[in-house]
């Protein structure tokens, strides 16, 4: 350690420091790049990963209609899922107690069950309700319908998915709302807020800082899971179309699996830049960070502050 000359007399001398050499970060860095390489350099040449079909396929008409039925069930699914756990989660805070059991026996029933056996089960809806009657029992019928005429997998995959995902949604939004203090709504209420306007201008703008983030996850999630409607069964989506139409047809199913799991990249790529930005939108105020020169005025003040 050296005394730098520039230091104000009377203050702390200015530590010359060294940084540490760490040669075998550069070691372990040198070897990932080489295994890294002989990877790609392995599924460039090997035939079996079929590059030509894969070229051929990326931009098919099939594909695309895929990708558009996908983002169609993770919005529609996302959104109805929001709605029922907002609800569920107020359900949950309720001093009610039979609003509380309720909301307590859904999310363990739809979070102990798994999402494919879930699926199942509203595939075969149309088989346990053949018909839906409306009308007095034992008496005239005013309105009826044969569930088994209708087709409606797109419609039970999205009940599907909804319902199974509300029960996670619902936890992240109480959460949400738990992690703000008392203290905001009590002091909204103070002002005369009503309780409709304490959420909407108090507890929510600073709840969403907390459920952003899982939320954007649970989209991601979503856009996965949507390989799993096939159970209902909905054949449309980007996994059946790939893996199982073309895949079916062309006798290549990796290359088709390749062209999927492009698309799923993309698609989770896009959602994660818009799950940067909203978190970045939700945050505002609540980092401390300094900026560089905010960092310089204050050396430059502590060390006027040494030298007087």
């Amino acid at each position: 350690m050296t005394s730098d000359a520039s230091s104000p007399p009377g203050g702390p001398a200015a530590i010359d420091a060294v940084p540490l050499r760490h040669p075998w970060r550069w070691v372990a860095a040198i070897v990932i790049v080489v295994l890294v390489g002989l990877f790609l350099y392995g599924a460039a040449t090997n035939p079996a990963y079929g590059w030509k079909t894969y070229l051929q396929y990326l931009f098919n008409d099939r594909i695309l209609l895929g990708v558009s039925n996908t983002l169609q069930l993770t919005v529609y699914s996302m959104v109805l899922a929001i709605v029922l756990g907002v609800l569920l989660s107020i359900m949950r805070l309720s001093p009610n107690p039979v609003f509380r059991s309720v909301s307590w026996v859904y999310l363990w029933i739809f979070r102990g069950t798994p999402v494919y056996v879930q699926l199942v089960f509203w595939g075969l809806i149309p088989v346990i309700y053949q018909k839906i009657q409306i009308g007095v029992p034992f008496g005239p019928t005013f309105f009826q319908l044969d569930v088994q005429s209708l087709s409606i997998p797109f419609l039970l995959a999205t009940l599907g998915l909804a319902l199974n995902e509300s029960a996670y949604m619902a936890e992240i939004i109480r959460a949400g709302i738990t992690s703000v203090p008392e203290g905001q709504s009590e002091a909204s209420t103070a002002l005369g807020m009503s309780w409709v306007m304490t959420m909407r201008r108090t507890v929510l703008p600073q709840a969403m800082r907390v459920i952003i983030p899982p939320t954007g996850n649970e989209v991601i999630s979503m856009l996965k899971t949507t390989s799993l409607v096939t159970a209902v069964p909905y054949a449309f989506d980007l996994y059946s179309i790939a893996s199982r139409e073309i895949a079916a047809r062309t006798f290549e199913p990796v290359p088709m699996l390749l062209v999927a799991a492009t698309w799923y990249l993309i698609v989770t790529s896009v959602l994660m830049v818009g799950q940067f930005y909203l978190e970045r939108y939700f945050s505002r105020g609540a980092s401390r960070k300094l900026t560089t020169k905010q960092l310089e005025a204050l050396a430059k003040a502590q060390l006027g502050t040494g030298a007087a």
